[in-house]
């Protein structure tokens, strides 16, 4: 009799044993034991179980160059999230400095740390993570045309893949109307973009058909990093009456080079955007990257927390444009903009 009570009672000892491991399993969110695989984790259910286990969410930010549009992408983003989640999200921010192979190797380290979302920002950083993870929800932000970016024949407005965001494409016929509204008596414009950015090439083909539909004779003059940028906005500024500069990563970085260059020569430059602006040129069609930093972290929210499905979310726009001037160099070179441009802050 005692050797069976002694049996008895280490059956149920085990049992209880054995209870309190199952209760110790992490829940899902309908409260069953989740058993996903670490490919299925990447993809989202690393998202479900930070929820459910009130972990942080982990978010790597590969941004191409540190310029003011980018930060202020960057800095909306972080914003928008920090707004909504507070100390449950976590930022790993790098910075690639302009170089696309710094980029895939920033993306393949959120990869390796099995991030829940990477943002790409700009075009450089968003090829990279696009060929680094399928799995892993990716949005883009301060991207001209995802259909460029990702090679993507028929453009529906969705990717159909892990990757959506927003673009910062601001309407390019309106620009070439800008130069045309500004300076109607010029006669040559030269387009100036770096060649290793496909979205920079994009923005200048619809211009220059628009400007030549305008009458203008147009050139392109193409640097293919900072490097040569000097010696291409001398040739560009020695033959053109006006200068576009699309939105351009590189051209951005290195505004004070190209406006030691022009604005000597009297010679004055649209931009694709206000930094650019800011720093060398006389007017743009502005938007705001915040803004679009900002939906972008909108977009994100949606996708941790509410589930949303990446490869069907529209990537999505600015919500309007304004027109710019820079007001020193408009000043310098005798340009007396119209009523409608609103001065860009100091």
């Amino acid at each position: 009799m005692k050797k069976l009570a002694a049996i008895a009672m280490v059956m149920a000892m085990t049992a209880m044993t054995f209870a309190g491991c199952g209760n110790n399993a992490a829940p899902s969110e309908g409260g069953s034991t989740t058993t996903e695989s670490t490919s299925t984790e990447a993809a989202g259910g690393a998202s479900s179980q930070a929820s459910a286990e009130g972990e942080t969410y982990k978010i790597g930010i590969c941004q191409l160059v540190q310029h003011d549009a980018l930060d202020a992408a960057t800095k909306g983003f972080q914003d928008a999230l920090t707004e909504k989640l507070g100390d449950k999200v976590e930022f790993d921010y790098q910075n690639a400095s302009g170089d696309s192979a710094t980029c895939a190797t920033i993306v393949n380290q959120f990869v390796s740390s099995d991030v829940d979302l990477i943002l790409a920002n700009a075009t450089a950083p968003l090829q990279s993570a696009a060929a680094a993870t399928k799995d892993i929800p990716i949005l883009g932000t301060s991207i001209t045309d995802y259909a460029t970016a990702l090679e993507i024949d028929s453009w529906t407005g969705t990717t159909g893949t892990n990757i959506s965001g927003t673009s910062d494409l601001a309407p390019l016929e309106e620009q070439a109307a800008m130069l045309n509204e500004l300076f109607p008596e010029a006669k040559k414009v030269g387009l100036l973009y770096c060649s290793a950015e496909p979205n920079s090439e994009y923005q200048v083909g619809v211009v220059k058909e628009a400007l030549e539909g305008l009458g203008y004779t147009c050139t392109v003059y193409t640097f293919a990093d900072s490097n040569d940028i000097a010696s291409v906005a001398t040739a560009a500024a020695n033959d053109s009456d006006v200068i576009y500069i699309p939105t351009d990563n590189t051209a951005a970085s290195s505004t004070e080079v190209i406006d030691n260059i022009c604005r000597p020569a009297g010679v004055p430059i649209i931009a694709g955007e206000e930094g650019i602006c800011k720093g060398c040129g006389v007017a743009t069609l502005s938007i705001s990257y915040y803004d679009l930093g900002y939906k972008t972290g909108e977009m994100a929210y949606d996708i941790l927390v509410n589930g949303a499905d990446v490869s069907s979310m529209p990537v999505e726009f600015a919500p309007q444009v304004t027109k710019k001037y820079n007001a020193a160099i408009c000043e310098e070179l005798n340009i007396t903009p119209p009523e409608d441009y609103e001065a860009i802050a100091e």
